[in-house]
């Protein structure tokens, strides 16, 4: 389905589709996550030290095995030495033990760090979420950024749970194994490092290709979950117009591109291991002739060769087990890259030094030439100005993009004004801190939400402090507390996502009860009875005008007669004031508003 796009602002529920943003610099992506392991650091050191233990553990066991060959002094003819033999198998054995240990403690150690990593960077990115303006969300889609907020996340979890013990062992293991083959033999350690330059360069070479496959990959992934998310939202417009093909079309087109960058992204890292298996096969043969050759010549002896093959082997594991982390990191820091690009983004402006907290607000309001656009290319409001005093009801009404919604977006501060300003109480909005100014406001929008939970706790959303019988009272003033005590469980009913459960009228008389148990100065009113039956509009409306008494109100609808009594009625059209004066008066001056209210009393007889 395409997004929606209205009167010059970013579309909304679409995908975004443009070219794949390059890889960044690993380095600098890697230092920035070294950043979020905080006091994990300690815990790190303490993981290296049991890993060099380990590994020392484990450079023991190639020695032990030349010591038990040389005990047998098979080639030579000679008694079998039992003693040294006996020693060597028993020491042979508890390095194998004491490994495995070790090796359990690391992981278990890991796993934690890993999590709870991934658990502040989880917690990061959710919270800069909700510092984001609202214009970062109409243009994205949700399922990208869920995308972001599990896949990305998982991947960089994987990546350190993974890559930091496998770098720091094989880091290690090399250095050990170095040694102690050009202990054993500098000759046998030049021939076994032969094959060193080949492995890096192929790592080099494979890294550069898999990298912004790997990138392209989660990009892909994320315009899969955006699809997934907005055709389930709206299966139901997708099955009212026999959609259902067209939804599976696009989905295989998006599933198949992400196949395809998925396929060429694994071929190209799996190019890795056979290569490398091939090019650490020459290294072996390398060592085993030049180890006949000294063998021979009496310079160094059978368990010699025998301890520096698996030496030999220890060095070059750890190599290539780092060459395939190269590539499992290319995956994380992929991921990684995505969830950075949300937290650089541009936050909401923070309240100035001087802002003050609107307390005790009388909910005078004054729109001074105001005007405003969500692209810098397209003005959508153009010097509005009009004066709604304090207990007032003010409503709007015109066509479809008018500008009707933005008018109400500027007041609560969702977006900020081009130019001009609003004042509350005589001050501009943005002098006061947005907390206390959004607390002054209750909205009702026309598309209502509702979280998982109970109804209670949907109706306290705003204010978690209400006692019950608050909760009631707003619930019995906004018509809501009849249907909600034919509920089996009444206001301990859980609710689906969105209250999926409940027709479209209940979740809009829920938002209603939320909004009028916030006890706001201004109440807003976003086409709020359109999705509800005439006859339980009707029933609410003496609700609505009570909580309206003493409060500033500011009314949208398209439906003309629940806004007559409203002090003031403003026309709203191509961004500007077209009309403005109570019913009688519009109706008298005989203009658009007069024609809009003839045209919809005739659809109705």
């Amino acid at each position: 389905m395409p997004p929606v796009q209205v009167a010059g602002r970013p579309p909304i529920g679409g995908m975004r589709r443009g070219p794949v943003a390059k890889p960044k610099n690993l380095r600098e992506t890697l230092a920035r996550l070294w950043s979020y392991f905080g006091k994990e650091k300690r815990l790190l050191a303490l993981i290296f030290v049991i890993v060099a233990v380990d590994s020392a553990i484990v450079l023991a066991g190639p020695y032990l095995i030349g010591v038990a060959v040389d005990a047998m002094e098979a080639a030579g003819g000679g008694p079998v030495d039992f003693g040294m033999l006996e020693i060597a198998l028993v020491a042979l054995i508890a390095a194998y033990i004491a490994d495995a240990a070790l090796t359990f403690v690391q992981g278990w150690l890991m796993a934690g760090v890993s999590q709870r990593i991934v658990m502040r960077l989880r917690g990061a990115l959710f919270a800069k979420l909700q510092k984001l303006p609202i214009r970062y969300f109409d243009s994205r889609s949700h399922g990208e950024m869920m995308s972001r907020m599990s896949n990305d996340i998982d991947n960089v979890s994987s990546t350190i749970a993974q890559s930091a013990v496998q770098v720091m062992t094989g880091s290690v293991a090399i250095v050990g194994a170095l040694v102690m083959m050009l202990v054993m033999s500098p000759i046998l350690t030049l021939a076994s490092l032969i094959t060193v330059p080949a492995v890096f360069l192929l790592t080099r070479t494979i890294a550069r290709s898999t990298g912004p496959l790997f990138k392209e990959q989660q990009n892909r992934l994320g315009k899969l979950n955006g699809h997934v998310e907005e055709t389930i939202s709206g299966i139901q417009v997708v099955k009212a117009f026999n959609r259902e093909e067209h939804a599976i079309a696009e989905f295989d087109a998006v599933n198949r591109e992400l196949s395809e960058v998925g396929i060429k992204a694994q071929i190209r890292a799996g190019f890795l291991m056979p290569i490398m298996n091939v090019i650490n096969n020459i290294g072996f043969a390398a060592v085993a002739i030049v180890g006949g050759i000294l063998a021979v010549k009496g310079l160094i002896t059978i368990g010699i060769i025998a301890s520096f093959i698996s030496y030999s082997r220890q060095f070059v594991r750890p190599l290539n087990e780092l060459a395939n982390v190269f590539n499992l990191l290319q995956s994380g820091v992929a991921g990684a890259e995505r969830v950075f690009e949300v937290l650089d983004e541009e936050e909401e402006p923070a309240d100035p030094s001087g802002a003050v907290a609107l307390s005790n607000p009388r909910g005078h309001v004054e729109f001074d030439r105001v005007s405003f656009g969500y692209r810098p290319d397209v003005t959508i409001l153009h010097d509005v100005s009009f004066v709604a005093p304090s207990g007032s009801s003010t409503a709007f009404v015109g066509p479809t993009g008018a500008g009707k919604t933005t008018v109400v977006n500027l007041l609560a501060r969702f977006y900020d004004v081009t130019s001009g300003s609003i004042r509350i109480d005589g001050r501009d909005i943005r002098e006061y801190t947005k907390d206390s100014l959004r607390r002054t406001f209750g909205i009702v929008l026309q598309d209502t939400y509702l979280f998982s939970g109970t109804i209670k706790d949907n109706i306290k959303y705003g204010s978690p402090d209400a006692t019950d019988e608050e909760v009631a009272r707003a619930a019995a003033m906004a018509n809501a507390d009849v249907f909600i005590r034919r509920l089996p469980r009444q206001y301990e009913t859980v609710l689906s996502e969105n209250g999926g459960n409940l027709s479209q009228g209940q979740r809009q008389l829920l938002a209603i009860a939320r909004a009028i148990l916030a006890k706001p100065s201004i109440l807003i009113l976003d086409e709020a009875t359109s999705s509800i039956d005439t006859r339980t509009e009707l029933h609410i409306q003496d609700a609505l005008l009570t909580v309206m008494q003493g409060r500033t109100s500011f009314i949208i609808a398209h439906r003309l007669n629940t806004i007559q009594g409203a002090d003031t009625i403003m026309v709203v059209d191509r961004g500007g004031i077209a009309e403005q004066g109570s019913h009688e008066e519009l109706i008298e001056r005989n203009g658009e508003y007069s024609r809009m209210f003839a045209n919809q009393l005739q659809r109705l007889t």
